[in-house]
């Protein structure tokens, strides 16, 4: 019928949508909806909270850094003219041998692959000119040495400063003593990447910054107050007072 008489016209066939059009348009809808949702979310997370989260951990890693100092004793190092050698020019460790001006003065010499060589009295002297490579590659020559007997005498100190160094074993006398040491000091060579305990008896225990040893709670006590010599803030020196503070029991 037409609008004179008051109905209305229908839509013809070919406009009309079939009930599966329309859901199909239903879920399209929905699923683009649930996608800017899930958007705007994902930009509320990506900006706000990140710059909070930051500002909030660079304050909590400057409170830390401030709480780490009261750790560190820095003492400035004299001056030493030194020979810089690059890492390219830089000869290994050969061999080493004791020596002995009289009866109550020895040393160790260290020969290199260029032919030079240098005289120490402690493994402690040679920290200040050894790096890493240099420490291990002494351990080892030290070690095929003694492969099949024990060292004596001066040797011996060395042999037992690398013993403890690279291999700690908490049966030993050395640990199980702690209880009876007095720290003078407790510095680091950060060249190397050790970490010395002297203390008043004479006894010095050289122990690498990234390795756990067998120490009591007392002695991390005391090694804690007595605070950790260097000569320069290094980022070396807050990992190591991390690494000894994360060892106290609660």
């Amino acid at each position: 019928m037409d609008s004179e008489h008051g109905t209305k016209k229908m839509k013809s066939p070919e406009k009309m949508k079939s009930p599966e059009k329309i859901e199909e348009e239903d879920v399209d809808t929905q699923e683009e909806m649930k996608e800017v949702v899930k958007e705007s979310g994902a930009k509320r997370k990506k900006y706000i909270p990140r710059k909070s989260t930051r500002k909030r951990q660079k304050i909590e890693e400057d409170a830390e850094k401030e709480e780490l100092k009261g750790f560190l004793d820095i003492i400035p190092r004299e001056e030493v003219p030194m020979e810089v050698e690059s890492l390219s020019t830089k000869f290994p460790i050969e061999d080493w041998k004791t020596c002995a001006l009289t009866e109550n003065f020895m040393y160790y010499q260290i020969f290199r692959g260029d032919g030079s060589s240098k005289n120490y009295k402690v493994l402690s002297e040679m920290l200040k000119d050894f790096d890493r490579q240099d420490v291990e590659e002494l351990y080892r020559l030290v070690k095929e040495r003694y492969s099949t007997s024990r060292p004596e005498g001066y040797d011996l100190m060395l042999w037992g400063d690398l013993h403890t160094l690279f291999e700690p074993d908490e049966e030993d006398e050395l640990w199980k003593n702690q209880h009876e040491y007095n720290v003078i000091s407790w510095s680091l060579y950060d060249f190397c990447g050790i970490h010395i305990l002297l203390m008043q008896n004479g006894i010095a225990i050289h122990m690498l910054t990234e390795k756990k040893y067998p120490l009591s709670q007392e002695m991390i006590s005391k090694m804690l107050k007595k605070k950790l010599e260097v000569d320069h803030e290094s980022s070396q020196a807050f990992e190591l007072l991390r690494f000894i503070r994360s060892q106290v029991q609660k």
